[in-house]
């Protein structure tokens, strides 16, 4: 047996079987609640899937309400502009928020940059 027929995987399956699941349960509560990224959590739990239940992963990108976001994700690597939107703007209120607690200036600091990463990459994806 090669090197190259033995499995790779880093996460035992029951582990990621369970990550997919909890992605997806996240992803759902994501897209009714505006302040939560819905489509990024529905992302992680496809790619969960994929490496852990090929069934799942089907059932998932198959779903009429769940399957289009991550779809277009794999095709074209876009986002909707309307995700984009809401997106910045929860991360914008969520740092607010943030500033209104005793929350130390190094973590604001911290989460602002983070913010500020994860802001720029959204907006800089392409809209599908």
């Amino acid at each position: 047996m090669s090197e190259d027929d033995l499995p790779r995987r880093r996460w035992p399956r029951p582990l990621l079987f369970a990550l997919g699941w909890m992605f997806t349960a996240l992803g759902v509560i994501g897209l009714i609640l505006p302040l939560m990224p819905g489509t990024v959590f529905l992302i992680l739990a496809a790619w969960c899937f994929s490496q852990s239940s090929p069934r799942f992963e089907a059932w998932l990108l198959g779903h009429a309400r769940l399957g289009p976001h991550v779809l277009r994700w794999r095709e074209t690597r876009s986002i909707a502009r309307r995700a984009k939107y809401l997106a910045c703007c929860s991360m914008v209120l969520s740092f607010i928020m943030l500033t209104r607690t005793s929350a130390p200036p190094v973590a604001l600091a911290a989460t602002a940059a983070c913010l500020i990463g994860a802001g720029l990459y959204v907006a800089t994806r392409p809209e599908g």
